[in-house]
C-alpha cells in the first residue's frame, strides 16, 4: 500500500517515526554507525605471494596447490555496505501492555539504522517472516525506499500466524549472495533454527534483536495464567516456564556459540540507551 493510502492514523505513526530516527541519527547515531560497520564488509581483490607475518588463515590453498608456494587472498573494505532487517511479523508482534508493541519497536529499530545506513551511502533491505517470508524488499538507498520499509514493519498483516526463524534464515542465505549486516529482530519465541543460524553467521554480520514486554517477565515459573495464543488463536490455560529473563539469558548463550551478536529492546524502555551501548561495543571490539 503507498504511503498516501495509509489510514491517517498509521500514516501518522510512519511519519512521527521517521522525523525521530532523523533527529537522533543526526545527534547520536550517524558517527557510531559508522565506527560499529564500517571496515567489517570485506571483498575479494586479488591473491598475491604469502610474506612472513600474513595470516595463516588467508592461504589460498588452490593457488598454492598450482604453483607451489603459499600465496594469500587479499581483501580490500567494501565502500558500501548492504544492511538488512530480517524481522518476525508473526501475531505475537502486535502484543504491548505499555503504549507500544513489539512491532512498533522493531519498526522505530529499522528506522533508525536504515536512516544511519543512508547517511553513510549504504542500502537497507527488509525481509518480514512468520512461519513464511511474507514480504522482501530488496537492498536500496533511497528516502521513499526507507518510508516503505518502515511503513512495512508497521502496518504488515500476516497471513502465517506461527514463527519459523530457521525458514527465515535460509531464504536470507538463498537470496543475499554478498555479505551483509544482518539484523535479525523477534522475540524469538521459536526453537530449532540453530543450524541455519550458524550458516547465516558465517556469510554475514548477523545480530539477533530481541524485542519483550515487561508483562512477560511478571510470571514465575509453574504459574497458571488464562490466556489466547496471538499466533493461534486458541485460548487456554497457560503453565508458565523460564521466565523471559532467563529465556533471553539461553538464548545469548546460543548466539554467543554461533557468532552472533545480541541487542535486547524493551517495550516500555527508549531504544537509544541500549542501542548506543551496543555501538560503543562494537566499536570497542573492532580494536
Amino acid at each position: 500500500m503507498p504511503l498516501d493510502l495509509l489510514p491517517s492514523e498509521s500514516l501518522a505513526v510512519v511519519r512521527r517515526i521517521d522525523i525521530t530516527a532523523r533527529r537522533l541519527v543526526s545527534e547520536l547515531f550517524a558517527g557510531r554507525y559508522h565506527s560499529a560497520f564500517k571496515g567489517r564488509g570485506l571483498e575479494f581483490d586479488e591473491v598475491r605471494e604469502y610474506e612472513p607475518g600474513d595470516d595463516v588463515r588467508d592461504i589460498d590453498w588452490n593457488v598454492t596447490a598450482r604453483r607451489g608456494h603459499p600465496y594469500v587472498k587479499r581483501y580490500v573494505e567494501e565502500r558500501e555496505l548492504t544492511v538488512l532487517f530480517l524481522v518476525d511479523a508473526s501475531a505475537s508482534q502486535m502484543f504491548g501492555t505499555r503504549g507500544r508493541t513489539k512491532a512498533r519497536l522493531a519498526a522505530e529499530l529499522a528506522a533508525l539504522l536504515a536512516m544511519a545506513a543512508l547517511k553513510n551511502g549504504d542500502k537497507a533491505g527488509l525481509m518480514l517472516f512468520t512461519d513464511r517470508v511474507e514480504r522482501h524488499l530488496p537492498p536500496r538507498k533511497t528516502r521513499g525506499h526507507l518510508l516503505r520499509l518502515v511503513r512495512d514493519v508497521l502496518v504488515h498483516k500476516p497471513q502465517g500466524r506461527g514463527t519459523d526463524i530457521g525458514a527465515a534464515l535460509e531464504e536470507l542465505n538463498r537470496v543475499q549472495r554478498r555479505r551483509a549486516v544482518v539484523f535479525l529482530i523477534s522475540d524469538f519465541l521459536d526453537a530449532n533454527f540453530e543450524k541455519p543460524l550458524r550458516i547465516a553467521a558465517r556469510r554475514h554480520d548477523l545480530i539477533a534483536v530481541g524485542v519483550r514486554d515487561p508483562w512477560e517477565e511478571g510470571f514465575s515459573p509453574g504459574a497458571r495464567i488464562l490466556v489466547e495464543d496471538a499466533e493461534t488463536g486458541e485460548s487456554g490455560a497457560w503453565t508458565a516456564g523460564a521466565s523471559a529473563v532467563g529465556r533471553w539469558e539461553g538464548l545469548k548463550k546460543m548466539f554467543s556459540a554461533a557468532g552472533v551478536d545480541t541487542l535486547l529492546l524493551e517495550t516500555d524502555k527508549p531504544l537509544t540507551d541500549p542501542l548506543l551501548a551496543f555501538f560503543q561495543r562494537r566499536h570497542r571490539n573492532r580494536r
